[in-house]
């Protein structure tokens, strides 16, 4: 049974949208007065912000699921419009992109980019029976956290450390409703807005933005910007203001080891049948050292090396891996001494997942007629999906394996000493932009004037995205920068989003809004 929290309502209730808005001063891109913008209008509308939050969690976002997913888009359109921006849907065959603009065209323009679909639910594993119906509660469900009784009303204010708990809640529906939120804000203080913005938001990302190489090609003029910000990923734990300046790249793979043509007798046949796990786990092996070094000939010769800046830039990052060490129970690390973010700025090779037979109380006496594996391959700048792969598949062939892309026939398999399968899936490169590119730092510089502390600056993230799309296609420099709360669960069950993280992320977004990227 769950326990409710009731809210007292105040006497009063301010609804900023009824009293007459001041007369429209041109705009200025001082970060400063963006944000304090935001904050005068959050003293009043923060349970505002948070109820079209709700509303837009409750439709539900799977990628597969068109109708709901166009749903979505035509939703943002029409919120779109409501803040006077330009809004329409740029059309796929598949889940459709949502395009929308505001302010003087003859500003610099910044192209903030989100994505409204999530990723699939298991609802078993969740506390909630619907995921996509919002639950509110008084904080993390770890340290506690008590479902509330009912939705702060509008004019009340909402405590920072409550969370709501719903799919995309953070990932990544909570930025859209945060740069929605500016521009109401920027009317409410009579300021326009500070650079000519546009907005895309996409429907396909966590199925790999299929589409969205296409779009940018078919609409390169019209997404143009001066600099294309990615409103995406959890904070620094420490909620300073983050400024990504790359993304990895990834492609997937499926290695499949091929033994008898079905399971065997381990007593009969075993030390006679070779055991395709076996084979597959010494193979494995084979690619990565004992201190998870890639052994794979040749796997970062493609990488472009980090600048001077960049380097700097992780020298001054505040390093938290032995926090993060004790908190995985982890009783050694890889990477030979190197930080955290030094080794995620190098190629990767992870198993994601393997299979053969059976375990627990299932487990049996058998040889495994065949052996998988899942990998992802991260990527970085100068690396390919195709070279990469090329690299894998190599390496396969050196220890003595004949490599096929489809299922062998009985007659490849019985001639074929030691047999792998691999399987591509799609892959898309990395993309990074200069630490020393005029709009780095100018975005760099627009948060630091901004009072919301001194920013951390990362050369690439860890995780993969469509970062390339936009420096690759269009030529435009690129950042990411994440707002929602570290602790989030995305992508797992019981996602979450600090109610805390919301407000900031509004104000850490209104300053990068107001970034000068001309002088």
């Amino acid at each position: 049974m769950r326990t409710a929290v009731s809210l007292s309502v105040p006497l009063a209730v301010l609804i900023a949208s009824s009293a007459p808005l001041p007369a429209q001063d041109p705009p200025a891109q001082d970060p400063g007065q963006s944000v304090r913008a935001v904050r005068a209008y959050l003293e009043h509308n923060e349970a505002t912000v948070l109820r079209e939050l709700r509303d837009l969690l409750a439709i539900p976002n799977l990628g597969s699921d068109l109708p709901n997913i166009r749903r979505n888009a035509e939703t943002l359109v029409r919120m779109l419009e409501r803040r006077g921006a330009k809004a329409r849907i740029l059309e796929t065959g598949g889940a459709p992109l949502v395009y929308g603009e505001i302010g003087d065209p003859s500003l610099p323009t910044i192209l903030f980019y989100c994505h409204y679909d999530g990723q699939p639910v298991n609802p078993s594993q969740w506390a909630q029976p619907n995921p996509w119906n919002p639950i509110l509660r008084t904080g993390a469900l770890e340290s506690g956290g008590r479902e509330v009784s009912r939705w702060p009303a509008r004019g009340e204010p909402v405590p920072p450390e409550w969370r709501v708990y719903a799919r995309s809640a953070s990932d990544d529906k909570a930025p859209i409703i945060a740069l929605l939120h500016i521009l109401d804000a920027w009317r409410a203080s009579g300021i326009e807005p500070p650079n000519r913005l546009k907005f895309l938001f996409e429907g396909d990302e966590e199925a790999g933005s299929k589409f969205l190489p296409q779009i940018a090609g078919e609409h390169r003029d019209l997404l143009l910007a001066d600099l294309a910000i990615m409103a995406d990923g959890p904070i620094h734990p420490s909620g300073r203001p983050t400024a990504v300046f790359g993304l990895r790249g990834i492609v997937t793979v499926t290695v499949t080891v091929y033994g008898p043509i079905r399971p065997l007798h381990s007593g009969h046949y075993g030390n006679w049948a070779p055991n395709p796990a076996m084979r597959l786990a010494q193979l494995l092996a084979s690619m990565k050292g004992p201190n998870g070094e890639v052994l794979i000939e040749g796997w970062e010769e493609d990488v472009i090396p980090l600048g001077a800046a960049e380097r700097a830039a992780l020298a001054r990052y505040p390093q938290d891996d032995d926090a993060q060490r004790l908190q995985f129970q982890l009783g050694s690390l890889d990477g030979g001494g190197a930080k955290r973010m030094e080794l995620i700025t190098q190629p990767s090779l992870n198993v994601r997942g393997l299979q053969a037979l059976f375990t627990g109380a299932e487990a049996r006496t058998l040889i495994p007629d065949v052996a998988v594996a899942e990998l992802d391959l991260r990527l970085v700048a100068g690396n390919t999906p195709e070279r990469q792969l090329e690299k894998l598949v190599r390496h396969i062939e050196r220890q003595g394996y004949q490599v096929v892309r489809e299922d062998p026939d009985s007659a490849f398999r019985v001639n074929a000493p030691r047999l792998a399968r691999v399987e591509v899936r799609d892959g898309y490169p990395a993309g990074r932009t200069s630490l020393e590119h005029p709009a780095a730092t100018a975005l760099v510089t627009a948060l630091s004037a901004a009072g919301l502390g001194k920013p951390v600056v990362i050369p690439t993230m860890g995780g993969s995205g469509p970062a390339y799309v936009f420096t690759d296609i269009p030529k435009m420099p690129f950042a990411a920068l994440p707002v929602v709360n570290h602790d989030n669960n995305q992508h797992a069950e019981n996602e979450n989003l600090r109610l805390g993280n919301l407000f900031q992320g509004m104000e850490i977004l209104a300053a990068a809004a107001a970034a000068r990227l001309r002088d």
